[in-house]
């Protein structure tokens, strides 16, 4: 029995002195965190509560050539609020929704709304991702540790769509994805800071004076070429001649050849980089520079160099071309657009004969036309300073087939891009020096000052500059009634330049869609801007460069001319010049019809003397000189001097219309019954065959033109 009792009293001791050991046991370990590891044990609490954030760094702007604003940064405010903070009492929560409703379309309903259907335990209800400066102010007055706000800056583009593709866009975390924005992204971006805070037991960060702060280095600007005027110019142009046009898409380029500079860069359709998600991705794509294309008729100014240079071919050689208009190569046919006739040189690039040009080409090797080919920059790069650039397809000599160089010299077999055809003509208008294409200028840092700037860049000499000169006329009788590209001329204002239509490759075959094309530069005397309109499938009939893109550069042309005083003032001059010239036509013997037609056409005022229906005289004379206000007398009569009842039926007179413009001259002799052979442009000076003579109905009348500015040298070579 007592060794019962004993046994139980020792067990009570046992649990008693561990029970009393665990009290002494949480003694000890206060004692030793709070006296001997304490000090060590804050500090490590206070560096886990310490966090670091960063502070953004604006990305730099982008500016025009001129300083107009292209793309900067906007501030946008997120506003959130913590409903579990004690000093978030329900009357500042309505004084926080009162504010925002107050600078916003939005109720405080709205905003109380949000914050009664956030769940119990959030800590973080976002009631507005985007709120007004203003509004942002009105919520730091509050003071309330329960109201969060955040600055976040977005990037925004002042002009919205206008040089889009040139621009790019940046992400959500303001990335450059494209264009200048991507290329350049380094540069824009800059490098953020750091700021120290603290971080309380729910992760609540708080900032505290004296904290440790890093500032950002903003980013550097960009000043570009791009002339936002002429850029809107093109853009609109572009868009109006597509609708006109039917195309699916285009590209544009105005490119200063004499350094490279890039003034306009368009692509339709376009995407605004405010939303880059508005269109799809292929609209976002700059086909001006990663659009590779068979140019067609455009890519016959390498024939055109390397044949006068190489000395294969004269400018008086003559060539004909079959009078159906085809002809079998190496068991291929080769056609023209319309069948042509007997051609001299200038003649087969002013009426763009696929077939004599393929005639030239096949006089050059192969390795010679090739070299040309890469001279003039085909086959290569650019290096324009902007992203995904193609370098398109030039192959070797050695691949070639039996067919190729015929095929090549007109355009085809050979592969390139919107930008590499405006270099390639930059350089023909530069008297031969190729320069290599940019569009930034230079690179500002935040204080204004340039910390780079771009240097005019030669690329080579594409060809003696004497054979250069001598294409200059042939190029611009391009742009003329006689050519191909007679819907680009510009009254007083001289251009140059190539039309270009080429069949589409589709699914392995060639289809009745085509890509259709023109380059020109002007003033030609003088070039200080080069043009590139491309077409891509024209649904209109027919589809040639000439009368699809065009009189988009005409239009463009234009409106660039009214902005360059230099320009301007030259045509000015022009038109002035023909107001005060003028010389009397020469109407005696034709009948009062086509008289009256043809003053009307020459804004030549006139009066009728007598009766009858042929113009018996004319007073002044033929070719005197007339004023502005001088009127011509019709003297009239019942029969003309030639008595027509002697005229055989089926034949017409040969009307005389020296001194007339090619397009009044055709109208006169399309009337007589007779077709027209234009050769020049400008003035005619000269006709064959003479007028007066009775000729059949139906055949041509060759008609032979010069520019006004041109006349005096006719008269000193003639002398």
């Amino acid at each position: 029995m007592n060794n019962d009792r004993s046994n139980i009293l020792n067990r009570l001791f046992v649990v008693f002195g561990l029970v009393l050991l665990v009290p002494c046991a949480i003694g000890v370990q206060l004692f030793r965190i709070n006296f001997v590891e304490g000090p060590e044990l804050r500090n490590l609490w206070s560096e886990q509560a310490i966090d670091y954030i960063s502070i953004p760094a604006q990305r730099g702007n982008i500016y025009d050539e001129n300083g107009s604003l292209l793309a900067t940064n906007s501030v946008a405010y997120k506003v959130a609020v913590d409903p579990k903070i004690q000093e978030l009492t329900q009357n500042t929560m309505r004084q926080v929704c009162d504010t925002l409703a107050k600078f916003s379309s939005k109720t405080a309903g709205h905003y109380l709304q949000k914050i009664k259907r956030a769940p119990d335990r959030s800590r973080y209800v976002v009631l507005d991702n985007n709120v007004s400066a203003e509004a942002y102010r009105g919520l730091q007055q509050l003071d309330n540790r329960g109201v969060l706000t955040k600055e976040q800056y977005e990037r925004r583009y002042n002009f919205g769509s206008l040089a889009a593709h040139t621009l790019g866009f940046v992400n959500h975390q303001m990335k450059g994805m494209t264009g200048l924005e991507k290329i350049y992204n380094g540069q824009l971006n800059g490098e953020d800071g750091v700021q120290q805070v603290r971080r309380d037991r729910s992760g609540n960060i708080y900032s505290y004076i004296g904290a440790p702060r890093k500032q950002p280095k903003q980013g550097k600007s960009l000043h570009t070429t791009i002339d936002s005027h002429i850029q809107a110019i093109v853009q609109e142009e572009l868009k109006a001649g597509i609708d006109r046009t039917k195309s699916s898409y285009g590209s544009a380029i105005v490119m200063d050849p004499r350094t490279g500079a890039i003034k306009a860069m368009a692509n339709y359709p376009t995407f605004n980089p405010n939303n880059p998600a508005s269109l799809n991705g292929k609209n976002r794509r700059n086909f001006a520079i990663s659009d590779m294309i068979e140019p067609g008729s455009t890519f016959k100014l390498v024939t055109a160099i390397a044949a006068v240079e190489q000395q294969k071919v004269q400018f008086d050689e003559t060539f004909d071309t079959p009078d159906d208009g085809t002809i079998k190569i190496h068991g291929q046919w080769m056609r023209d657009h319309t069948p042509l006739g007997t051609l001299t040189f200038p003649e087969v690039i002013e009426k763009s004969s696929n077939i004599a040009t393929s005639k030239i080409a096949m006089r050059l090797s192969k390795d010679t036309f090739y070299q040309y080919a890469r001279n003039l920059g085909f086959g290569t790069p650019t290096n324009i300073d902007l992203p995904n650039e193609e370098a398109g397809r030039l192959t070797k000599p050695y691949e070639w087939s039996k067919v190729s160089l015929p095929w090549k010299s007109i355009g085809y077999e050979v592969q390139v891009t919107p930008i590499q055809l405006a270099q390639a003509y930059a350089a023909f208008a530069n008297g031969g020096k190729m320069m290599r294409p940019y569009v930034v200028k230079k690179i500002m840092d935040g204080k204004g000052e340039t910390v780079w700037e771009q240097q005019n860049v030669k690329v080579r000499q594409i060809a003696e500059s004497s054979t250069i000169k001598q294409l200059y006329p042939v190029f611009r009788d391009v742009v003329s009634d006689s050519g191909t590209a007679k819907y680009a001329q510009v009254n007083g204002l001289p251009i140059a330049g190539k039309t270009g239509t080429a069949q589409k490759f589709i699914e392995g075959e060639y289809r009745n869609k085509y890509r259709s094309s023109f380059v020109g530069f002007f003033p030609a005397q003088n070039p200080k801007y080069v043009c590139l309109i491309l077409l891509d499938s024209p649904d209109i009939y027919p589809p040639y460069g000439g009368v699809t893109a065009g009189p988009i550069f005409r239009e463009t042309a234009k409106r660039i001319a009214g902005l360059d005083n230099e320009i301007e003032k030259q045509i000015i001059k022009h038109e002035t010049a023909n107001e005060n010239w003028a010389s009397a036509p020469d109407v005696e013997q034709l009948s009062k019809k086509e008289a009256v037609t043809l003053l009307d056409q020459l804004h030549i005022t006139y009066k009728t003397a007598g009766s009858g229906r042929w113009v018996a005289s004319q007073t002044p004379k033929p070719g005197a000189e007339l004023s502005s206000g001088d009127e011509v007398t019709l003297n009239l009569s019942h029969t003309s001097a030639t008595d027509t009842t002697e005229i055989p039926e089926g034949y017409a007179l040969i009307p005389n219309v020296g001194g007339m413009s090619m397009r009044k001259a055709t109208t006169l002799i399309n009337q007589r019954g007779f077709e027209t052979k234009m050769v020049g442009s400008g003035t005619i000076y000269r006709q064959a065959p003479r007028a007066g003579d009775l000729m059949k109905q139906g055949r041509t009348i060759t008609v032979h033109g010069k520019a006004k500015a041109m006349q005096s040298l006719i008269s000193e070579n003639t002398k």
